[in-house]
């Protein structure tokens, strides 16, 4: 398995932008490291940890002490496809989704509106628009009223 077929390529996005919407949760330090093609970016921070944004929820999940160690990780399938999402974007592929240089799997729904982790809820997506959007509903927290 080669990791970069399940990362998004950065160049030509401008990852300062994209960021920002995050910022926070995601630390003014953060050093973007890899994307994975639901756009999730998995960073370092000033300490060296790293972390992912998952965007879907707006959380920011710690995966590794520092980057050795998180390559090191990778190598196991487990994590991998946890991370980068792998089975997700072979499920997209064989579905005929492509992605063009500024996309992303986006959401369909949203799972802070109940959306779900599923092909069916996929789409290619521009991502500037998918970070905003998503950035913006994270912050929301009459979304997540239960009714309670």
């Amino acid at each position: 398995m080669n990791i970069h077929d399940f990362l998004i390529d950065p160049r030509g996005k401008d990852w300062q932008r994209l960021l920002a919407y995050w910022i926070p949760p995601l630390p003014q330090s953060a050093t973007l490291w890899l994307v994975n093609q639901l756009g999730e970016p998995i960073f370092a921070t000033s300490s060296g940890a790293i972390h992912r944004l998952i965007v879907g929820t707006g959380t920011v999940e710690h995966l590794a002490p520092d980057r050795t160690t998180m390559a090191r990780l990778l190598d196991v399938r487990e994590n991998a496809d946890a991370w980068l999402r792998i089975g997700l974007v072979e499920g997209c592929r064989r579905a005929g989704m492509n992605l063009a240089a500024d996309e992303c799997f986006g959401f369909k729904v949203p799972p802070a509106l109940q959306g779900t982790y599923e092909v069916a809820n996929l789409q290619p997506t521009n991502i500037y628009s998918h970070f905003s959007w998503l950035s913006h509903m994270s912050r929301q927290d009459e979304i997540y009223w239960t009714g309670d």
